[in-house]
């Protein structure tokens, strides 16, 4: 029997969780990354989680977190599911519930990360920008993806 997803806010008791869900996520699907580069993004991710504005929702599955979505405003910031939960609907859930609260949203991708560009097209995202770099200046093109609602 499949395990039962639910989402919640994050609490405090997550802090250790979700840097390893960042840390297999990222190692199971951004491949144009060195483990060098994982490594040096890692201090930046811990501290990601004490944003004080980041607005931080967590899968789980039978109450045991499995992925998070942080959302700032419409913009999705992050979405970072375990790879043992890949492709069992955790990131279309999170979508629902974020569209639910929000509306339309955005989000920018690593070009290189053929899986979410995909997961995303495919939930009616569009391209609607590039830019040549990420946001600390690295040659990881980052595309600008936005829901357009007729």
């Amino acid at each position: 029997m499949p395990p039962t997803l639910t989402i919640r806010r994050s609490l405090v008791s997550d802090s250790e969780a979700l840097p390893d869900i960042w840390l297999r996520s990222v190692r199971a699907s951004h491949t144009f990354l060195t483990e060098e580069d994982i490594r040096s993004l890692l201090p930046a991710v811990r501290d990601y989680f004490r944003t004080p504005d980041l607005e931080l929702w967590v899968l789980c599955a039978d109450a045991l977190p499995v992925g998070f979505m942080g959302l700032s405003g419409t913009v999705i910031e992050s979405l970072f599911i375990a790879p043992e939960h890949f492709r069992q609907g955790g990131g279309t859930i999170f979508l629902s519930h974020a569209r639910h609260l929000k509306g339309p949203l955005s989000v920018d991708v690593n070009e290189q990360n053929s899986q979410a560009l995909r997961f995303y097209l495919a939930r009616g995202f569009q391209v609607v920008g590039r830019w040549p770099v990420d946001d600390a200046g690295r040659p990881f093109p980052l595309l600008h993806l936005r829901e357009v609602y007729g």
